[in-house]
């Protein structure tokens, strides 16, 4: 079965957190939700939503095996997984043995931050173009594709992230299925 980790802090932002794991899950990914630096046992969310974690960061366990890692954005979330060391790692070993790294909005900071795909194209949040232009080839696309790196722009392309998503880990006919049933053809 196709796994993936989807990373929760608190001060993530919740519509790109609960689509893309929502997504992966209807297209049977096996999703971990892993919770990082939480003092409680939910994140609170940058809208106050709070999500209860899977596991935490420092439960998690065989992690080389997954074959994905989302890093969602809102901005206070972003930075914690951006300055988590084991995050860091997770996110550059993962890339470095061609798995599935994935940032929407503001959780591009965490893929540079983890030196991942220096030179390739990225999108991020549009605040955060000139700090991210230095390093990748910035794409104001609202997902953008190169080789294993997947990144998005915000909370208004969530549900795009996660059927490209989709259809990188299981495949484009599971993709086209789900935007069939969750009526979403007309908003991609």
């Amino acid at each position: 079965m196709v796994s993936a980790i989807v990373f929760v802090a608190n001060g993530t932002e919740e519509s790109e957190f609960t689509i893309t794991v929502d997504v992966l899950r209807r297209a049977n990914v096996k999703v971990n939700v892993v919770g990082v630096q939480l003092t409680e046992m939910y994140a609170t969310c940058s809208r106050g939503v709070k999500i209860v974690p899977d596991t935490s960061l420092e439960e998690l366990q065989d992690w080389e095996t997954y074959d994905a890692a989302v890093i969602p954005g809102g901005l206070k979330g972003a930075e914690t997984l951006r300055d988590d060391k084991k995050v860091k790692h997770i996110l550059s070993t993962l890339y470095e043995h061609n798995k599935v790294v994935a940032f929407i909005c503001a959780g591009t900071l965490a893929a540079k931050e983890a030196h991942i795909g220096k030179g390739r194209e990225a999108t991020s949040y549009p605040a955060f173009k000139t700090e991210l232009s230095e390093y990748y080839k910035y794409s104001e696309d609202r997902v953008v594709v190169d080789e294993n790196l997947v990144t998005s722009r915000g909370p208004g392309t969530a549900f795009l992230f996660a059927l490209t998503l989709v259809e990188k880990l299981i495949g484009k006919e599971m993709s086209l299925k789900l935007q069939k049933e969750m009526l979403t053809a007309s908003v991609l």
